[in-house]
């Protein structure tokens, strides 16, 4: 199973949320999204897999969130997806994908649920 972690290494959450991942021995690759975003259709596909809409996943208090007016209601959700791309410190972090499964580390050991067998 492919593990991949939407990193920003100056997040706590983020830091906290590696480091449970590696101590677990997990191979995974670390993505800087904020370097290097997503696509439209990345973002999509992980917003399914969290069960989210994209305000939901916005870091609602980053000023591209007010300068881009994000809050207004008549944006759709393609609009929205694609601001999150195009600015993506708008982008709740970390998220963590493994197989077709996503979480979201908040708190980090929220991710670990990702790893449980039934």
């Amino acid at each position: 199973m492919h593990i991949e972690i939407w990193h920003y290494p100056r997040c706590s959450k983020s830091r906290k949320t590696l480091e449970l991942l590696q101590e677990r021995g997990l191979a995974l690759t670390v993505r800087k999204y904020r370097e290097d975003p997503p696509t439209p259709a990345q973002l999509t596909r992980v917003l399914a897999q969290l069960g989210m809409e994209p305000r939901e996943l916005m870091r609602r208090g980053e000023d591209a969130y007010t300068l881009l007016n994000l809050d207004d209601d008549t944006l759709n959700r393609e609009d929205l997806i694609e601001a999150m791309c195009e600015h993506p410190s708008l982008i709740e972090r970390p998220v963590v994908l493994a197989g077709e499964k996503a979480a979201l580390g908040r708190p980090p050991e929220a991710v670990l649920a990702l790893f449980e067998t039934a």
